[in-house]
């Protein structure tokens, strides 16, 4: 056998196929009609006949002329038993032919054992597919954090809490969805591969086209297309988007995700804020009933009008340092050193443009501490370079954030429109990029023409989709809320 690993447990199932063949079984079935799945199977009444289930064989015991196991599929595990007196030969074969691990096709009448459990008992079954591999031992699972990573469908099949969190993420998508199209948003698509790494401030994936025989980069974010799609006359519109950014790898950060992002036109960022509230409210109560959760052992409350601070105020209130004194990435960086505040990477930091070390000395001394949700709002300017200018302060933006337990879930603005602002804007980006910012934009001409034909006063925002399962699920890291990340290759 050409199986990577093959030993002697692979062997002896390996060799069951020309038994179940022979039996007039087949080895890999092309299909099983179930009548019921297993959460609806277990609610119907005792004596219920004729009830057909399919899965995955996750226990089984004998114990004479009588089998009991149970089955494992996506709404549930059910128990089933199979009694010789019912299936003659057949009986015999199930036990002679089938191991933990394999699917199965069950037919027969629902009843309940003694102990309670809803149980069907067989009249007939059908084998659907062998397993060449034996699932982990069952009251140990897999141990090792990585392996449970790299091998998720198991610790799917091994522990409910993995296949219930990702039945969560699911939920809280369609959940979200449903809300946004009830208020007259429209669900659209946006490239992933992009001729301008725009739409955030962060390092893009590089990759080449080799039919235009042109660099492109992964989306960062969708937010300039579905702009786009509003000059287009889209009055709201909406994406689920995979994103990827060439950064840091932490607990709460990951090179792809799932980024919601929205635009609603003829709104501001207040209109969006009161918004916002509104829908993960909604959200809370639908996947919680709650608007009190737990995460990693610190409780979060959801209830009540969420508090509203300026970026600058907040800054201040924890570092003393007043940002609109230092008009300069050097004066900025003169006071962090008079502080006595300290980076990982101090080089790196005074690499950096005025705007993203700000945005560094925010995530050092203010959004650690933030626990319950905050709304941060009146970004500086040259931190915003796609919001709009405030009316009644040229430094800032209207903007803001949403903070939850140390990490930004939602980042909004009341979208730039001004072609010209947006140029100037993009231009120092450029500067800064020049100057070894890599997070800076550069200039999306394309972007800026769409705008010169015009849009209307917009509001949007972006969430983190990931951050939001983890918060709801009390998930340690991202990855945990991720069914597929990305890992190293496995060192064979």
């Amino acid at each position: 056998m050409a199986i990577e690993g093959f030993n002697e447990q692979m062997q002896v199932r390996y060799d069951k196929i020309a038994l179940i063949k022979e039996s007039g079984e087949q080895p890999y079935a092309d299909r099983f009609e179930a009548t019921h799945n297993m959460a609806e199977a277990a609610v119907l009444e005792d004596g219920t006949t004729g009830v057909k289930i399919c899965g995955r064989i996750v226990a089984s015991r004998g114990m004479g002329n009588l089998v009991f196991g149970h089955l494992f599929s996506y709404d549930g595990k059910m128990q089933f038993a199979l009694q010789k007196k019912t299936l003659g030969d057949r009986f015999k074969l199930f036990s002679k032919i089938t191991d933990i691990g394999d699917f199965v096709g069950l037919t027969g009448e629902i009843m309940t054992t003694h102990t309670g459990e809803k149980t069907l008992n067989v009249t007939e079954w059908k084998f659907l597919t062998k397993t060449i591999r034996p699932l982990p031992e069952k009251f140990h699972g897999i141990t090792d954090a990585e392996l449970r990573i790299r091998r998720r469908y198991l610790d799917m099949i091994m522990n409910e809490e993995i296949m219930t969190r990702f039945k969560v993420r699911t939920k809280v998508i369609k959940t979200i969805r449903n809300f946004l199209d009830d208020h007259a948003f429209v669900e659209i698509d946006t490239p992933v591969l992009t001729n301008k790494a725009s739409g955030a401030m962060a390092r893009p994936f590089v990759t080449h086209n080799n039919a235009l025989d042109i660099d492109v980069f992964l989306r960062i974010a969708p937010e300039t297309y579905l702009k786009r799609a509003i000059a287009g006359g889209m009055e709201r519109v909406y994406e689920f988007a995979r994103s990827f950014r060439n950064e840091g790898v932490d607990a709460s950060h990951l090179p792809d995700f799932t980024l919601l992002e929205y635009y609603a036109s003829y709104w501001n960022y207040e209109d969006n804020m009161n918004f916002t509230e509104k829908l993960l409210k909604h959200l809370l109560m639908e996947i919680k009933g709650s608007l009190q959760i737990e995460y990693d052992s610190t409780a979060i409350d959801f209830d009540g009008s969420w508090p509203r601070i300026s970026f600058r105020d907040l800054i201040f209130r924890d570092s003393g340092i007043d940002i609109y004194e230092c008009d300069t990435k050097e004066k900025v960086m003169a006071k962090i050193e008079e502080k006595g505040i300290k980076f990982d990477d101090m080089h790196e930091v005074r690499k950096a443009g005025r705007g993203t070390l700000i945005d560094l000395l925010y995530k050092k001394v203010s959004r650690p501490a933030i626990i319950n949700p905050l709304f941060i709002t009146n970004h500086p300017i040259d931190l915003s370079p796609l919001a709009r200018q405030s009316d009644t302060n040229v430094l800032e933006t209207d903007r803001f954030q949403l903070v939850v337990n140390g990490w930004e879930v939602i980042n909004s603005y009341s979208e730039l429109v001004d072609p010209v602002d947006q140029r100037q804007r993009f231009e120092v980006q450029l500067d800064a990029r020049a100057k070894g910012d890599l997070d800076a934009m550069d200039i999306d001409e394309d972007f800026l023409t769409a705008m010169e034909y015009g849009m209307p006063p917009i509001s949007g925002w972006g969430i983190g989709i990931d951050r939001m399962v983890a918060l709801l699920t009390d998930a340690k890291t991202l990855r945990d809320v991720v069914l597929f990340p990305l890992l190293r290759p496995e060192n064979k």
